[in-house]
């Protein structure tokens, strides 16, 4: 077996670390005090944009691309090691056009968009004029069942009306964000295919009736790109506006989420990297009871655990997206579902021993520890909650068993009068 990246992915690797080097890392003190001023999005970042456009580091998650497209055409399985490179800077995807919420927005787009959404919508997103977000989580139901949303999305002749809350709506507070793909129920019939009730519509940020509610902090965090509550009070949208087919909303979410979970999770193993050599740095220039920390058998095996586990995952997220390439975002189903278990608890473990080896200092924003912490802790939500990845794998796992019951009966090795019984 062969783990190497080819020739192609390794030209991008160096160049998109050399850019991260030389701009983005540089860069960051300046995003982080504007950003803490209330200033967003920060002046660095458009000029660092056109400077990865112009050096083709530019769309690289987009697998399938029109020649009319910006781009590279990377498959996921090329893209994911890019995803990780870029993962080291919280805010450094957009600098690349490689951002959640858009590039999953984008996918969409690219899937299902009408020409006339392609013109208005996707060809922005795709020369990063504008942003946008996705409005699927609720307050009042369950959102982890996605057949639970209850936000109307109805029919009004050449309309659609849009009625409901959302919330965790990530990047809607951003001033550049123009366009929310809403997911919400488009059959309201008690007896409707809970599969078959919901669509999705873009709604423009202006459109009458929309409103952000507030800006929620995740573990006291106030993300500036915002994961907002949002407010549809009878919003109105050209019929035009549906993405896809009346009815097909449960698909098209399933359909946008393989992908990008992939992309999640390799960014989350960057930022594990990071947090892994930053605690190596900490254990090698502190001195506890007349050693070095690394020198403490306890601090040696966070580190031992840590690059085991991220490696661990690391591979397992590459199969995933090997086999989304390969086979389809059905195929790689349970793969994608595990590794969204997985990745954000390393996460959430790796950046707990880094804190612990900076002893107080982890806690503070003097590094980026404490809060990618807290987005790992968060990733055990976003993209669906821990317990309903699990029980799709367990699910599945079963239905296998069960396929090929008594297989394993070849291996008892009971005593042969037990056997008989």
């Amino acid at each position: 077996m062969d783990f190497s990246h080819a020739p192609k992915v390794e030209e991008y690797r160096a160049r998109l670390t050399a850019f991260m080097d030389t701009y983005v890392v540089p860069a960051h003190r300046e995003w982080l005090h504007e950003t803490e001023a209330g200033i967003y999005p920060p002046a660095c970042v458009e000029p660092l944009k056109q400077l990865a456009r112009d050096e083709g580091l530019w769309n690289l998650f987009l697998p399938s691309l029109r020649d009319d497209e910006p781009g590279t055409g990377l498959t996921n399985l090329e893209y994911a090691p890019l995803a990780e490179i870029m993962g080291r800077i919280y805010w450094a995807s957009e600098v690349f056009n490689c951002s959640a919420p858009d590039t999953g927005n984008m996918e969409l787009l690219h899937m299902f968009a009408s020409d006339a959404q392609r013109t208005d919508w996707l060809d922005p997103l795709l020369n990063g004029t504008i942003r946008s977000c996705f409005a699927m989580t609720e307050p009042d139901v369950a959102s982890s069942d996605a057949t639970n949303i209850q936000t109307s999305v109805l029919r009004d002749d050449d309309e659609y009306v849009i009625n409901g809350r959302k919330w965790f709506i990530t990047g809607a507070a951003d001033p550049r964000c123009k366009v929310a793909i809403v997911l919400g129920v488009s059959d309201p019939a008690p007896d409707a295919d809970p599969h078959r009730r919901h669509s999705m519509v873009l709604v423009p940020m202006d459109a009458p009736g929309v409103k952000v509610v507030r800006n929620l902090p995740i573990m006291h965090h106030v993300a500036p790109e915002g994961h907002c509550e949002m407010l549809f009070d009878n919003v109105r949208v050209p019929a035009a506006n549906l993405l896809g087919e009346e009815g097909a909303g449960f698909a098209l979410a399933q359909a946008r989420l393989g992908p990008g979970r992939i992309h999640h999770c390799m960014r989350s193993i960057g930022q594990c990297e990071l947090a892994l050599e930053l605690a190596c740095e900490r254990a090698m220039e502190r001195k506890t009871f007349g050693k070095h920390l690394y020198e403490h058998d306890q601090v040696a095996e966070w580190i031992a655990l840590s690059r085991m586990e991220i490696d661990q995952a690391r591979l397992y997220v590459m199969r995933a997206a090997w086999l989304i390439d390969t086979k389809g975002n059905r195929a790689a189903r349970n793969e994608v579902s595990a590794i969204k278990v997985i990745v954000p608890r390393l996460q959430t473990q790796v950046l707990d021993r880094a804190m612990q080896i900076f002893g107080a200092m982890g806690l503070t924003p003097d590094t980026p520890l404490s809060f990618l912490w807290t987005w790992g802790r968060a990733l055990r939500f976003i993209d669906g909650p821990d317990e309903v990845h699990i029980r799709s794998v367990a699910r599945r796992e079963l239905k296998h068993a069960r396929e090929h019951l008594g297989r394993g009966a070849a291996y008892y090795t009971l005593p042969d009068r037990l056997a008989a019984e």
